[in-house]
């Protein structure tokens, strides 16, 4: 599991126990009504679970997000308030193993619903070496990967970024709407089946804008999109696994250099909530151009779209890009 750590200051970390609970865009402003609402209130750990809520519950639920907009999920540290208000909601909604902190509240908190999305789908092991390459890949590497690799094996918790395994979350996701709040359950199954008709689609638009590439290896620099490379018949290459802030060894540049030329490898990925300065130092050693390719873990006024739909089209079509067409 590629879990992060990044450093926030005292203010940062003040300011989000200030806050409390952050809500989404779509969702109240005020982040008091996390709980204790005539809606049914839905506590969400990060975007693409709040997403998740907010489409499936539609105007039956007040939804809100453990996570700031424009924070980090990973850097999240729970505060004395939005512990109590956790304890006001009627249901949890969160990615078990992706961050502690909200792992530990929900454990320790009363409520009623605690919905696991890693239940609902089946994790993968992702990254068990930085730079590792899919089934099939190996050969043509086999010096490189040698050297200048870290061991970051474990199960992979970006399932979300995968159309098809997140419409599985939705599905589960839905029944346990359905059973909390059965009065509303015809339209929590509507919802779902919505949802889920429009993952579908937006697979099948991958799974033809990706069928046919120049190169089927993409860098980038924190190993997120392993379920979507998976899905797509793709190969990420994360340059340096856990922290994509870390600066990359002189040895890893250097084999990702080796491999960008002899794959066609024209771009190094970087995403919206970190730095992209070890993108850039990449790129610029291996004579590469760099984009976004968003882990969708926030939306924010830097995303490349309003919702979870338009930042993956943004991806896929960031992908296209740098693959190119064959």
């Amino acid at each position: 599991m590629n879990v992060r750590r990044h450093h926030i200051s005292g203010t940062a970390l003040a300011a989000v126990a200030a806050l409390g609970l952050g809500t989404l865009s779509a969702c109240s402003t005020d982040s008091a009504a996390a709980g204790g609402t005539e809606k049914f209130d839905v506590v969400a750990s990060f975007y693409p679970m709040a997403f998740l809520a907010e489409r499936i519950g539609g105007d039956h639920v007040n939804v809100t997000s453990l996570t700031e907009p424009g924070q980090e999920p990973h850097d999240l540290e729970i505060s004395a308030r939005q512990r109590t208000q956790l304890e006001k909601s009627d249901a949890a909604l969160f990615l078990k193993g992706l961050q502690p902190s909200v792992d530990e509240a929900v454990t320790q908190s009363g409520i009623k619903t605690k919905i696991d999305a890693t239940t609902l789908t089946t994790l993968e092991e992702h990254g068990s070496e930085v730079g590792g390459h899919a089934d099939g890949h190996e050969d043509e590497h086999a010096a490189e990967d040698e050297h200048g690799h870290e061991e970051t094996g474990g199960k992979d918790p970006h399932i979300w970024l995968d159309p098809v395994k997140y419409a599985e979350v939705a599905e589960g996701v839905g029944k346990a709407f359905e059973k909390a709040d059965p009065d509303h359950a015809a339209d929590y199954r509507k919802n779902t089946a919505d949802l889920v008709a429009k993952l579908g689609a937006l697979d099948t638009e991958f799974k033809n804008g990706l069928a046919a590439t120049k190169t089927k290896v993409f860098i980038t620099t924190h190993a997120a999109f392993g379920y979507l490379a998976e899905r797509y018949g793709l190969t990420e290459e994360a340059i340096s696994g856990l922290d994509p802030e870390s600066e990359p060894s002189a040895a890893r540049v250097k084999e990702l250099e080796k491999m960008a030329k002899a794959d066609g490898v024209t771009t190094v990925f970087y995403e919206t909530l970190v730095s992209d300065k070890t993108a850039k130092t990449v790129a610029r050693d291996a004579d590469l151009k760099t984009d976004v390719l968003d882990p969708l873990e926030g939306i924010t006024d830097k995303s490349r779209g309003t919702d979870y739909f338009a930042v993956q089209r943004a991806n896929l079509k960031a992908l296209q890009t740098a693959l190119g067409t064959a």
